[in-house]
């Protein structure tokens, strides 16, 4: 995407340095809904072809709407199975919000269905609700530009991340599960299960080391980090042994989009050598916060400026797995710099996320929510282990569980209290919330729509409760939610 005042330069020199190509959408006076296709794809990992699943766009994986411009996008489903699209960080009405049978059905294969609702800007993705599909790939960048983003003099790059096995999703679950599936499969935001799915969901191979490892903590009690060992770990769909090189000024400005799509990841963000300003989370603003290293948890999306020296070179920016060795990433390069490579593991093991919430602490909003007494209130206890494989919420899994109630406007406070030795990004669907007291402290934190609960921790967030309808919440670990992490946010009429 060449929108920028600063970028002409880039033009003259796409084949000495590859550039971010973000998908371009219809400007915003066009009326045509734009096309949207989930479909398979062949990516080369390591030298190794993949066949994966992607949403493609007008110009590519994903899109990118301009200011003003709605989400008016036709999804057609050119897969071999049902699918149904989740728009993260959006707030459509709830029958186009993308949950199987909450309310519309998962879309045949070969079906087109409508969307279009106001698109609210930000740094956004998109995915199935299909935690098997999603695990496959099957999600995209959905950025939103904004007038202020349009006439910034700066350059904006997206760093899109997953985590990838070359074995089948099925297989992958049963591994993570072994054979402790949780109660409720068929009925945690995914189609009825067939014997076929039961089979590779619940009966995993005893014995199997999925990989996990403990990192000592909470008064010497063990975190349980990395549940399972990815083949790979990709930034735009690449790896370190081949990234993305991205073409940029001496002295530029950029803007970088960074979204945690992985199934069971968290990533430290490594600028390395250049300072950045944390400046948007979730796709909203807040007080700018200074550094060189940002956790990112998955569902999560983070805002990134940084200001380039004012001289020729590369500028790594790499995502670390938490607790481990392996990296990927991008490069940020001026025209005619040597490219180096770079390792896929580092010397040294990545730190847990933020497991005190310094960094979650350190957040400000620059919009809160308008001052106002509490409504109703409801603690959410947050649970689970790793022997038998199964993740609740105040005790329950999908399908027994006890909705959260509230009528439309009432403000709301939820606390997340995770007694379990994982983290949790929590996802509320439908809705913004603003994270108002961290282990006891009040403050006014950042806007957010998932907020990640580490072990032995509480968090409450305020929300105002929206259109009357279900509203999904739930886990963004995938085999946590497939497991039955998930609840919903009931809006009523009459409470």
């Amino acid at each position: 995407m060449n929108t920028l005042s600063r970028r002409g330069f880039l033009a003259g020199c796409a084949g000495a340095v590859a550039t971010v190509n973000l998908p371009r959408a219809a400007m915003a006076q066009s009326t045509a809904p734009l096309a949207l296709s989930a479909a398979t794809r062949t990516l080369d990992i390591d030298g190794r072809a993949a066949t994966v699943f992607g949403l493609a766009g007008p110009g590519g994986q994903g899109l990118v709407l301009d200011p003003g411009q709605r989400f008016r996008v036709d999804l057609t489903n050119n897969l071999d199975v049902g699918t149904i699209i989740h728009w993260h960080g959006q707030i459509p009405p709830n029958a186009q919000d993308g949950v199987p049978d909450m309310p519309m059905p998962l879309l045949a294969p070969g079906e087109t269905r409508s969307y279009d609702f106001e698109a609210r800007p930000g740094t956004h993705w998109m995915h199935s609700h299909v935690p098997i599909q999603e695990m496959q790939l099957l999600a995209a960048p959905l950025i939103v530009r904004s007038a202020e983003d349009v006439a910034a003099d700066r350059q904006e790059v997206v760093m899109f991340l997953h985590d990838f096995s070359f074995k089948g999703s099925e297989e992958v679950l049963a591994e993570i599960t072994g054979g402790h599936g949780g109660g409720g499969h068929g009925a945690h935001g995914m189609p009825p299960a067939t014997p076929d799915d039961h089979a590779a969901m619940g009966h995993g191979m005893p014995g199997m080391n999925m990989g996990g490892m403990s990192m000592e903590g909470m008064d010497g009690m063990a975190m349980d980090l990395n549940d399972y060992d990815w083949d790979a770990y990709l930034a735009n769909d690449r790896t370190l042994s081949d990234p993305e090189v991205v073409a940029v000024e001496r002295g530029g400005r950029v803007r970088l989009r960074l979204i945690n799509a992985a199934a069971a990841t968290v990533f430290w963000i490594d600028t390395g050598t250049v300072q950045a300003r944390l400046v948007a989370v979730d796709g909203h603003g807040v007080q700018p916060l200074p550094g060189n290293r940002f956790g990112l948890a998955m569902g999560q999306r983070l805002d990134l400026e940084i200001d380039l020296p004012n001289e020729g070179g590369i500028w790594p920016i790499l995502a670390l797995r938490e607790g481990a060795r392996e990296r990927t990433g991008l490069i940020l390069a001026t025209v005619g710099a040597e490219i180096r490579r770079i390792d896929s593991l580092a010397e040294d093991e990545a730190p847990p996320f933020d497991p005190d919430l310094a960094q979650e602490s350190r957040l400000t909003a620059v919009d809160s929510l308008a001052a106002r007494p509490v409504d109703r209130s409801r603690m959410l206890m947050l649970g689970g282990t790793m022997q038998p494989y199964v993740w609740t919420i105040d005790g329950q899994t999908w399908g027994s569980h006890a909705s959260v109630r509230a009528r439309p406007g009432e403000r709301v406070e939820l606390m997340f209290h995770n007694m379990s030795m994982m983290g949790h990004p929590m996802h509320l669907h439908g809705h913004v919330f603003q994270v108002v007291d961290i282990n006891g402290r009040r403050l006014a934190g950042a806007l957010r729509d998932t907020v990640y609960i580490p072990p032995m921790s509480m968090v409450t967030v305020a929300l105002d409760a929206g259109e009357a309808a279900r509203w999904m919440l739930h886990c963004h670990h995938m085999p946590h939610l497939a497991t039955g992490m998930m609840t919903e946010f009931q809006v009523i009429a009459s409470a």
